[in-house]
């Protein structure tokens, strides 16, 4: 999953930074809404695992995933009747493809209404233009609210709670404890996906998109590292010193884009610094920022990019053209969410093998790796009648079909014959028209989506590959324990404290800034909001223990 800037200030920093008017601001009526503490409770909906062919490489409870070296060969059908009632649902999404073509000329849209049984009117955002847009919607008019709307988590909007809390239906009724055995493939959505999308009020208003437990990765060109000495168990002074003999001419050991803070989140974990948030057996919250591993990891960039192993433009190029970069060879790795895995096989040139970093070792502790948040994000529905809300959850359910399923297929792949043919192991090959027309342009994956699984379409030694490599990093995921938690101040000042640290990052690895910024830095951070965060997180942590 990739990490991003979040969110815009709506209360006064300056304000913000005296104490006085922060205890004030923590008691809010805003705050103590959408709390989960003093609440009742929904309980989590009733998980049951859907039907479906057997894998190949099995899951664990740990967060390994169900791998599939070969496709299913006998696809379930997982939707037993057409969902809609030929009304129209009007939804949007972030996007992160290019636009489809209209509906009316678009052969996989047409397919997918059909399906469904209702028409499906789409208004697709861009991930650049995400939260501008989601500020339009937030201050509209509750008529004129989307029936389906995606909440992404690369970005917390401004009072996104208050705003869910007030405008969005309550689905508790629906989907909490056995009542979402109505709806079996939503069902089947793992218990942690609901956990990390978290309640509102102790309350349930969205559906999450599940996500597996790596987060964002360090993707390597595993030939140029190799032929650079990358072994098994490397430490943190091996990893400098292949990182330097790979880095030559115009070639770079590191990529890194614009917001990933040259990699930020992978070396931190590997320096087992906590992800944003910890939280100690007494139910302290304890920010990441002010953890001594953290700052090393910051000072071990800035020696990397000293050395000269960051690509020259580490500070403003694209994810998308870091992306071209990798492939071309100009760079010889990227950090990226674990969910890349398939462009990455998928799109690597002949003569390159993409691999999934593992991490490297610092004063002898083995190194970590970021857990992602189990969602993606999560979807909300406008207020209405329940036999509405009721037909809305049946479309939903059939977005959410399993692998394995005849519906998955179509949501995924289109129609065989016209969006994809069958290669010799039977796994779908994109047509022409395919590769256009999809799910990706057309992003129905963010309005609902089934577990995920590890599958590489006629690929199955990277499948291999890759569980292999889930088996060795899961148990040494770092997770932030804010996940799921409701806190006030973060949700209405966010985005400029994590801007403020985000900055005080880039400016030291770059060596526009001495190291001894860093502490200054945090001790403003803490004054202006952190330390309330942290408050407010332990009161949410506590009320959902």
């Amino acid at each position: 999953m990739p990490s991003m800037s979040r969110r815009t200030l709506l209360g006064s920093l300056a304000a913000a930074s005296v104490p006085g008017v922060l205890t004030a601001c923590s008691t809010s009526s805003g705050d103590s809404d959408v709390s989960n503490a003093g609440k009742k409770l929904a309980p989590w909906p009733a998980y049951r695992a859907a039907a479906g062919p057997k894998p190949d490489l099995a899951p664990t409870d740990a967060g390994v995933q169900a791998g599939y070296t070969s496709y299913p060969a006998d696809l379930v059908r997982s939707v037993p009747r057409t969902p809609g009632d030929g009304s129209t649902v009007k939804v949007m999404s972030v996007s992160f493809g290019t636009p489809p073509k209209p509906a009316s000329a678009n052969r996989f849209w047409a397919a997918v209404e059909k399906a469904l049984g209702v028409r499906i009117e789409y208004t697709i955002v861009s991930q650049a233009d995400y939260q501008k847009k989601m500020a339009t919607v937030m201050a509209a008019d509750a008529d004129t609210l989307p029936d389906i709307i995606n909440l992404f988590s690369g970005f917390v909007l401004p009072r996104e709670a208050e705003f869910v809390q007030r405008r969005a239906e309550d689905l508790t009724p629906f989907l909490s404890g056995e009542a979402i055995t109505d709806y079996p493939n939503l069902a089947g959505i793992p218990t942690h996906a609901w956990r990390d999308m978290g309640r509102i009020g102790g309350r349930l208003y969205g559906i999450p998109l599940e996500r597996p437990l790596p987060g964002s990765t360090l993707w390597l060109n595993q030939g140029m590292f190799a032929d650079a000495g990358m072994k098994e168990g490397w430490t943190s002074d091996d990893f400098a010193a292949v990182a330097k003999r790979a880095t030559s001419g115009r070639t770079y050991a590191l990529g890194a884009a614009n917001g990933s803070l040259f990699g930020n989140a992978v070396h931190s974990a590997a320096h087992n610094a906590p992800q944003n948030w910890a939280v100690t057996k007494d139910g302290t919250f304890r920010p990441a920022c002010a953890d001594e591993r953290y700052k090393a990891s910051i000072a071990f960039q800035a020696r990397l990019r000293k050395e000269g192993c960051y690509h020259p433009d580490a500070t403003s190029i694209s994810q998308i053209d870091l992306t071209t970069l990798y492939y071309n060879g100009t760079v010889g790795s990227m950090q990226d969410g674990f969910g890349a895995y398939l462009p990455k096989y998928r799109e690597a040139p002949d003569g390159m093998t993409p691999a999934a970093a593992l991490p490297y070792s610092v004063g002898g502790e083995p190194g970590g790796v970021v857990a992602a948040r189990r969602s993606f994000g999560y979807t909300v529905l406008k207020k209405a009648k329940k036999e509405r809300i009721e037909l809305l959850l049946r479309v939903l359910d059939y977005l959410a079909a399993p692998f394995g399923s005849q519906e998955w297929e179509l949501v995924h792949y289109g129609v065989e014959g016209i969006h994809f043919t069958r290669g010799k192991d039977g796994s779908p090959e994109p047509t022409k028209l395919g590769e256009t027309e999809n799910n990706t342009n057309l992003p129905l994956k963010y309005l609902a989506e089934g577990p995920q699984v590890l599958f590489v379409p006629g690929m199955p030694d990277a499948v291999r590959a890759l569980h292999t490599w889930q088996q060795k990093v899961v148990p040494h995921a770092v997770r932030d324990a804010s996940f799921g938690l409701q806190s006030h101040t973060r949700n209405s000042q966010g985005t400029t404290l994590k801007a403020l640290l985000d900055d005080t990052v880039t400016g030291i690895v770059a060596g526009r800034l001495p190291l001894t910024e860093w502490d200054a830095a945090v001790k403003t951070w803490r004054s202006r909001g952190g330390d309330r965060m942290a408050e407010e997180f332990a009161r949410d942590h506590a009320a959902n223990a």
